[in-house]
């Protein structure tokens, strides 16, 4: 349900499935002997006789693109949905559903939404709104007066929870499992973004008090029927379970995932929470894409009216999770694509991940799906689907194809090489190479993959457990960085150490020095396991004196065995260790779940 674009199973590794494996399995080119990518399925609406040579070639650069795409990112399967103001453009099929017996993917297989639910969560408030029976401004604990919540900072309005303001903990459950486990609020409602699943939980239950259904069965009565979404479910149930494809994870979930990793098939989910889960295909969602495009209108009426549509598609605070620029709507983001309007959202499930792209201006949407978890979106697919479009109808040049994998090139390469040392003396030495990194050890050159700003992971036996993170002076900083943002103001400080777990390395060079390890803090480090799906494995480390969560995450704390999660002093995410023997912890708790110590990991 998460949407970060780079958003990642919790203990900070960020998923990154093997190459060879997947070939093996039958997940290649043509030349593999199987069926290429961009051939599984397609269907397409007629376009106009003028219009139909650009339109097809146009698709066929997007079929090429997503070719590539699926290879280099190793996906198993795609499904794709483009739609415009009139309906359907093209629902499209590619890859497999089943790798080891090569059953294709098909445009009918459902797909799970994650987090584009969100958006027919705000539709389906929106339009209880139009009827009279929801004011957004209106205290959440108005209509749900039971609400176990700490809120020091300021009551939560419904406004809050549908702009991811309300200051509250990402996966907090909605019903805590104990009295005093009650999440709390961080900050001031309304003042910042940080995006709560808990919130859209919370808002699913709001749905049920006031229209007097569950939100599964309410938004099928609101939204699914009247856009006839036929095949589409509002919740991923045992029922379900046949029509939704088979999906895939990495095999190995303790660790960073590299992108070409082992992968193994991904175990029953049930899902009926409103932040994401919703399952659908292209040709369901081309049709809900539609609607959004014409502004809440379709071909019965209209889903909501013309001022609640605004209220939907109005930007109401940043939301640097979604980029530099975005800011957040109603349960959608908003901004530009070469400056024209567009709502974007991303969905993460456990083992599926979508991208929802609409331009309002030119008319045209774009949803793509993947079936399996491998810590992106496939963002880049949508993007490039609404820049073909467009210059398909306005005669205009194609857009250049954007990279495969974009995690293959490091932008300033250079500033990253260099010797690094331990406290002990050891090396290593990292070498840019034709816009790559490459990690030196003795003999061994090991490519690093480009998880996020800073950070890196390698495919070696030796470092697969932690990413390798390069750290920045933090108190030198080049005058050219004055007045650049905040991104481009850290890029510009020189980098000055390598982290990778609880080991530390330093460029001789630098003001960095190494910080004797804690004592008290010792008895932390450790892995920790939960059997959820969306929790999965923790490890804690210590390094230059403080805690680290996979080793990317700080923790600094607040209280008894009490920790924050991050660097942002306002973040509502916390780490509690419980159950002492002999002086350590052999449990964790965090983001809404329980974890226990495994000694033997």
């Amino acid at each position: 349900m998460t949407q970060n674009k780079n958003s990642s199973p919790r203990g900070g590794f960020a998923p990154l499935i093997t190459r060879r494996d997947v070939l093996a399995l039958g997940v290649g080119s043509a030349a593999a002997g199987v069926l290429p990518f961009g051939r599984a399925s397609a269907a397409e609406a007629p376009a106009t006789s003028h219009g139909r040579g650009a339109r097809t070639a146009a698709l066929a650069a997007l079929d090429r693109f997503i070719a590539g795409y699926c290879e280099a990112m190793n996906a198993p399967g795609l499904t794709l949905g483009l739609a415009d103001r009139d309906g359907p453009i093209r629902v499209s099929a590619y890859g497999y559903t089943h790798l080891e017996a090569r059953v294709p993917v098909s445009t009918s297989d459902l797909f799970e939404i994650g987090s584009i639910s969100k958006s027919f969560v705000a539709l389906t408030l929106l339009q209880l709104r139009d009827e009279g029976k929801l004011d957004l401004q209106a205290p959440i604990r108005h209509y749900l007066p039971w609400l176990a919540a700490e809120t020091d900072y300021g009551e939560i309005l419904v406004h809050h929870l549908l702009t991811h303001s309300s200051g509250m903990p990402e996966d907090a459950p909605v019903f805590p499992r104990e009295p005093d486990r009650r999440p709390r609020q961080a900050y001031a409602p309304g003042s910042q973004f940080h995006y709560s699943n808990w919130g859209f939980g919370v808002l699913g239950y709001l749905v049920e008090s006031l229209d007097g259904r569950p939100w599964p069965i309410a938004v099928t009565a609101r939204i699914l029927k009247p856009l006839g979404m036929r095949n589409t479910v509002a919740a991923i149930t045992s029922g379900s379970r046949g029509r939704i494809a088979r999906s895939y994870m990495p095999l190995h979930d303790d660790r960073p995932y590299p992108r070409h990793g082992p992968l193994a098939v991904a175990g029953n989910l049930e899902v009926e929470d409103a932040a994401g889960s919703i399952a659908s295909c292209p040709a369901d969602m081309a049709a809900y894409m539609c609607m959004i495009l014409n502004g809440g209108a379709h071909a019965g009426g209209r889903i909501v009216s013309a001022e609640a549509f605004t209220l939907f598609s109005t930007p109401y605070i940043a939301a640097p999770d979604f980029g530099p620029t975005a800011s957040y709507g109603y349960g959608i983001a908003v901004d530009e694509l070469d400056g024209h309007r567009r709502l974007r959202h991303t969905g993460g499930m456990v083992s599926f991940m979508s991208a929802l792209h609409l331009d309002l201006d030119a008319g045209f949407g774009a949803f793509s799906s993947i079936n399996a978890q491998l810590g992106y979106r496939p963002n880049p697919v949508v993007q490039l689907a609404l820049r073909v479009l467009r210059s398909a109808q306005d005669n205009s040049p194609a857009p250049p194809m954007p990279p495969f994998d974009e995690s293959a090139e490091v932008a300033d390469a250079a500033s990253y090489q260099g010797s690094y040392f331990s406290p002990d003396g050891r090396r290593l030495e990292v070498v840019a190479a034709g816009g790559r990194l490459v990690l030196v050890r003795t003999h061994e050159r090991i490519a690093l993959q480009h998880v996020e700003e800073d950070t890196f992971i390698a495919d070696h036996a030796d470092l697969d457990l932690y990413p390798l993170v390069f750290e920045r002076d933090a108190i030198a900083a080049s005058p050219s960085s004055a007045g650049a943002n905040r991104a481009n103001a850290g890029a510009s400080r020189p980098v000055v150490a390598l982290a990778h777990g609880p080991d530390w390395y330093a460029r001789p060079e630098g003001h960095a020095r190494p910080i004797e390890p804690s004592p008290e803090l010792a008895r932390y480090a450790g892995a920790y396991y939960s059997a959820d799906p969306w929790a999965g494995w923790v490890r804690v480390v210590q390094r230059q004196g403080r805690l680290w969560m996979g080793g990317t995450d700080p923790l600094s704390p607040i209280g008894d065995r009490l920790f924050r999660v991050g660097e942002k002093p306002t973040s509502p995410e916390v780490a509690e260790f419980i159950a002492f023997v002999d002086g350590s912890p052999h449990r964790l708790r965090f983001g809404g779940g329980e974890f226990e110590r495994i000694e033997a990991a």
